[in-house]
């Protein structure tokens, strides 16, 4: 560019000779022309700047890991001057991680028309990946001007954790809450407001739970289960507090995210009721789900991606501690990146709990199993990063 206009200097400076030299009105007018050429770059490429609006255009917000997905840039002008080169400056970032790519994309803008660019992402890891533009450069059509417009518009994508298969044993001693109006699908109880199944007369059934209606019909008696009645007595802490700075942030994040949805998985398969607690940055505070059936658990991904901020900022577990002080489950789990003792301390001796588990994600599963051992009532499972199916095999929950 600086090239162009240096030629286009000595070209004026030609013409300015050669007008001199020979006094011709050819002569003099070349010499006009070519000294408003740069002027009238100039005004009509501003005009342009002036009429150009850039937007992406993303189809689905919602996209798998380590697939490519789809995104436009579109590119309107609404000027009558068509522009030869536009150079677009994309970058994207996911959110868990500062590292920021970026690339060039090339193309013409025609006169009162919208240019479609598509390129193809994809992300390793899950969460928000934000895409921006930082700049739309555009020159005129000789090369001598270039003007930067389109500065810092974005989209967001969320990429969608992945659930792995959880290996363990559930147990089923729920406390069970009479007011509860949640009924287990799986297990009979002595709730009369809700029949559970009906099934053959055996021996030892009691008589007033004959269906006399339907044996009559049957001839055959004919008994009726009735529902149990469940509360929300499992719980599962999802601790998004960032303790790793470094090259394995992104990572980190990844297998915590994914390590609480595949256990939220593992016990809807295993028909158990529980809770998802977790700090909702957008919020400023603690959340609490009900987990019952796998749309609740859908709701609870995508609030989970959508609620995280660029800085990563997340109240830290003793937080929700102090302001709860008498938690009791029939099962509590911490998923969490912290190896603080102080805080597994306080989930062994403070809450109460059928079964307790600190889930604790880490780079060396084995070093960390020898540091944070002999705990009385909690059981602490290291998660080696990306390792989520291997490193939880026996969890009681």
């Amino acid at each position: 560019m600086i090239l162009t206009k240096i030629l286009f200097i000595i070209l004026i400076i030609v013409c300015l000779c050669f007008y001199v030299l020979y006094v011709w009105d050819f002569a003099l007018i070349l010499l006009i022309v070519i000294a408003a050429l740069p002027i009238i770059m100039f005004i009509t490429t501003l005009i342009t700047k002036k009429l150009i609006t850039v937007e992406f255009a993303v189809k689905d917000k919602n996209v798998a890991k380590n697939k490519d997905f789809p995104v436009q840039l579109v590119v309107t002008n609404r000027s009558i001057f068509p522009i030869g080169k536009a150079e677009a400056h994309i970058e994207y970032y996911n959110v868990f991680s500062d590292q920021v790519s970026a690339f060039d994309l090339y193309l013409p803008i025609q006169s009162r028309n919208s240019q479609r660019v598509t390129f193809q992402l994809s992300s390793k890891f899950c969460g928000i990946i934000k895409i921006r533009s930082a700049y739309l450069n555009i020159y005129d059509p000789l090369r001598l001007f270039r003007f930067k417009t389109a500065k810092n518009i974005c989209t967001e994508v969320a990429v969608m954790p992945e659930c792995h298969e959880i290996g363990g044993i559930v147990h089923y001693t729920d406390r069970v809450n009479e007011e509860s109006d949640i009924f287990s699908e799986y297990k009979p109880g002595d709730d009369p407001s809700e029949v559970f199944d009906l099934r053959e007369y055996n021996q030892g059934d009691k008589l007033n739970r004959i269906h006399w209606k339907l044996s009559s019909k049957k001839d055959d008696f004919i008994v009726k289960d009735y529902s149990l009645p469940i509360d929300v007595p499992c719980s599962l802490f999802l601790d998004l507090k960032c303790y790793e700075d470094s090259e394995l942030t992104l990572p980190v994040f990844d297998t915590l995210i994914e390590t609480a949805i595949s256990l939220s998985q593992f016990l809807l398969e295993n028909e158990r009721g529980h809770s998802v607690i977790f700090f909702n940055s957008s919020q400023n505070r603690f959340v609490e789900h009900t987990i019952t059936a796998p749309s609740d658990l859908t709701v609870l991904i995508s609030e989970i991606i959508t609620s995280l901020r660029d800085d990563l900022f997340c109240q830290s577990p003793e937080v929700y501690f102090s302001e709860n002080n008498s938690l009791s489950y029939a099962s509590f789990s911490m998923i969490s990146s912290a190896t603080s003792h102080k805080m597994l301390d306080h989930i062994d001796e403070n809450i109460e709990a059928d079964f307790k588990n600190a889930i604790l994600v880490v780079n060396s599963a084995q070093s960390l199993a020898e540091k944070l051992s002999g705990y009385q009532s909690l059981s602490v499972i290291p998660v080696a990063v990306g390792k989520i199916s291997a490193s939880i095999k026996d969890i009681d929950i």
